[in-house]
C-alpha cells in the first residue's frame, strides 16, 4: 500500500506508558509520520483502529488481557495492515516475535532502551525506516487454514574485506548457495530453504537479525527442514546437506581451507548498517566460489547486497533477485535488478527450484 501525498497515520500500541510516549515522541519528529493514537492493550487497539484508521500500527509483543501474537492473528485476518511489532531481545521474546512475522507482521524492532538516552537518536532512525519501509509494504491476510510456522557510520564491505580479483583455483567440486534477505526475509528463507533436499548444496545465509533472534531463527529453521540448520560458528566446515545462518552480530564469510569451504565469522564495524551484511558475504563467495556458486537476494529494505550480488555475478555465479509482485519491501532485489547484478529475477515461489536446477547444471558440466 503506498502512502503518497500525506503523513503517514500511525497507531502504537504498548502496555507501558512511557514506551508509548517515547515512540510517540520519535515518530512525530520526522515530517511524513503523524501518531495519531495510542492503545495499552488490544482491546482498545481494536477500537482506535476502527476509529482512526491508521497506515501502520506498531505492537507490542507481550501485553494483558491478549497477546500481540493473538491480536495480530485476529487483525490479519479481518483487516490486514502494515504491523511492526515490538519485541524485548530475549530468546523468548524472538520466539514471539518471529511466530509474528509468520502471521504477516512486515517487521520488528527491539523496545527502546528508556535508560540510555544516547542510543535514541540510532534507534530513531531504525524505528522511522521501518514504519515508512511498512506503510509501502505488500500485507497478506492471515489464513489460519495454511501451515505456518509457529546512527552508525556506512561503511561498505571493503571495512571487512577487501575486493580482489575472484581466485582462478576452483578446483572443489563443492557447490554453495548464498542467500540474502532483510524485511520479509524470515519467511522469504523458510519457504526457499524448505524446499532443499537433505542432498543439497551448502547453504550460507546473511538474514539482517538481532543476536537472540538469529540463534532462535536457526532452531526454528532446523524443525521445518531437510536440511540441517545451523547458526553458523567459526571454522564450521560447509557441507553439503546444511544450512549456515549468519549470528546476529557478526558478519558472515565464506573462506576456502584447502579444498573445502569454512564458515569465518568477522566482528568489524557494520556494512550498510547492517551487522551481518549480505554484502560482505556475497563477496566473500564471490572471491571463494565464484562459478561454484548460486546467489539469491529476497526481499528486504535498503541497498545491502546488490552489490555484492553483481560481484558474484562477475565471478561467474549465477545470480536470482526476488521479484517485486513477491517481496514484501523491493528495496534489496530492487537495486540489485537495477544495477544488472541478477542474472534471473524470479517469484519467490519459483526460486528454490530454479536454484536446484543450477545445481544440478553445474554437476553435469562437470562430467
Amino acid at each position: 500500500m503506498a502512502i503518497t501525498g500525506r503523513k503517514i497515520r500511525v497507531l502504537c500500541v504498548d502496555d507501558s506508558a512511557l514506551v508509548r510516549q517515547i515512540l510517540t515522541e520519535l515518530l512525530n519528529s520526522d515530517p511524513g509520520i503523524e501518531v495519531v493514537g495510542t492503545a495499552s492493550d488490544a482491546f482498545m487497539a481494536r477500537d482506535r483502529i476502527k476509529s482512526l484508521n491508521p497506515d501502520v500500527l506498531t505492537l507490542d509483543v507481550e501485553m494483558p488481557k491478549m497477546d500481540g501474537v493473538t491480536f495480530l492473528k485476529n487483525l490479519m485476518r479481518l483487516r490486514p495492515m502494515p504491523v511492526v511489532m515490538v519485541s524485548s531481545l530475549t530468546e523468548h521474546g524472538a520466539e514471539i516475535t518471529l511466530d509474528a512475522l509468520s502471521v504477516g507482521a512486515v517487521d520488528y524492532l527491539p523496545k527502546p532502551k528508556i535508560d540510555l538516552a544516547a542510543t535514541l537518536a540510532d534507534y530513531k532512525l531504525e524505528l522511522i525506516s521501518k514504519v515508512k519501509a511498512a506503510a509501502d509494504a505488500r500485507v497478506r491476510a492471515y489464513d489460519p487454514g495454511v501451515q505456518r510456522m509457529v546512527v552508525q557510520p556506512k561503511f561498505s564491505a571493503d571495512a571487512v574485506l577487501a575486493k580482489v580479483a575472484p581466485s582462478a583455483h576452483f578446483r572443489t567440486t563443492d557447490r554453495i548457495i548464498a542467500i540474502g534477505a532483510s524485511t520479509g526475509g524470515t519467511e522469504a528463507i523458510k519457504d526457499v530453504i524448505t524446499e532443499f533436499p537433505a542432498d543439497t548444496p551448502g547453504v550460507v545465509i546473511a538474514q539482517h537479525i538481532p543476536p537472540a533472534f538469529s540463534t532462535a531463527f536457526a532452531k526454528r529453521m532446523n524443525r521445518v527442514c531437510q536440511m540441517t540448520v545451523y547458526e553458523a560458528e567459526d571454522g564450521q566446515q560447509v557441507l553439503p546437506g546444511h544450512v549456515y545462518i549468519a549470528p546476529g552480530d557478526k558478519h558472515l564469510l565464506l573462506v576456502r581451507n584447502g579444498a573445502r569451504y569454512e564458515c569465518r565469522l568477522d566482528d568489524g564495524p557494520p556494512v550498510n548498517r547492517h551487522k551481518p551484511s549480505v554484502d560482505v558475504l556475497f563477496r566473500s563467495v564471490a572471491q571463494q566460489a565464484g562459478r561454484n556458486a548460486v546467489g539469491a537476494i529476497l526481499t528486504g529494505m535498503g541497498k545491502d547486497g546488490a552489490l555484492g550480488l553483481k560481484e558474484m555475478l562477475e565471478a561467474g555465479s549465477t545470480t536470482i533477485a526476488q521479484d517485486e509482485a513477491t517481496s514484501v519491501v523491493w528495496g534489496m532485489p530492487g537495486e540489485a535488478a537495477a544495477i544488472g547484478a541478477a542474472s534471473e529475477i524470479l517469484p519467490l515461489q519459483n526460486i528454490a527450484g530454479r536454484i536446484l536446477q543450477l545445481a544440478r547444471m553445474m554437476d553435469i558440466t562437470r562430467q
